[in-house]
């Protein structure tokens, strides 16, 4: 019995200055929704710009995409932040994407935490708190992505006694620890191959679930499901994934 049709989103908009991460104008026609760094962890002025109407020809959703201040680690590394700090942080990069989309006639529509700053969210009541707290204090409603685990009714409600609204997202390219979270990159098979991942887009679609690293079935159910577009097989394999969605 086939789950409710999964959007596809992908991190873009990583560049920075003379430095290229990632194959944007070739991902962007192939998702519904485009993640963008906000000059942080990754991501300039000019980057920020092009990629903004590089969704708008595509006529594709536009998310801020924040991390922690960490240009050399590109947001991986955790840094400690008291919660009003870390609204603050949110708050300074998430306006400077609405203004620019704004300013191109665009309207960006969710937040989704880079890195460090996501995984931090996730382990952490009161990290996810301070985030959740940024999105509901925002001059306007803005949805929040978060990573679709076993405790997503806990996070619904969390998110609910601040207003705000979720989308529980899903990885295409990574491995499930049993306990519900991504395996860490530190151990092996923590991403997928290419005929691995087109097997879990599969089963996420089919059935809302996962199987964990060690042979268990999770159910996720989640509203979207991550990508990503760094090389060139990569980029065939979101084709794929976008075939296996759509068909």
């Amino acid at each position: 019995m086939e789950t409710k049709p999964l959007l596809l989103n992908c991190d873009l908009g990583e560049s920075f200055g003379a430095w290229t991460m990632g194959m944007d104008e070739v991902v962007m026609p192939h998702i519904d929704q485009a993640n963008i760094a906000c000059g942080f962890h990754a991501g300039d002025h000019m980057v920020m710009q092009r990629t903004l109407k590089l969704a708008g020809e595509h006529n594709v959703m536009i998310g801020a995409h924040p991390g922690y201040p960490d240009l050399v680690g590109f947001g991986r590394r955790s840094i400690i932040h008291p919660p009003e700090e870390i609204m603050a942080l949110i708050h300074y990069q998430v306006s400077a994407l609405d203004g620019m989309a704004k300013t191109q006639g665009l309207e960006m529509q969710y937040v989704k935490p880079h890195g460090a700053l996501y995984n931090d969210m996730m382990a952490d009541a009161e990290t996810r708190r301070a985030v959740m707290k940024s999105i509901a204090a925002f001059y306007r409603p803005v949805k929040l992505m978060l990573l679709a685990t076993p405790w997503a009714d806990e996070h619904r409600e969390e998110a609910k006694q601040l207003g705000v609204e979720l989308w529980f997202e899903a990885f295409a390219d990574r491995c499930y620890d049993d306990d519900g979270t991504l395996l860490s990159r530190a151990k092996s098979g923590a991403v997928h191959g290419r005929e691995k991942m087109l097997a879990q887009a599969r089963q996420l679609k089919e059935e809302g679930t996962v199987t964990t690293v060690g042979g268990h079935t999770l159910v996720l159910n989640a509203d979207t499901l991550c990508v990503h577009g760094d090389n060139t097989e990569g980029v065939q394999a979101i084709q794929e994934i976008r075939a296996l969605i759509d068909g």
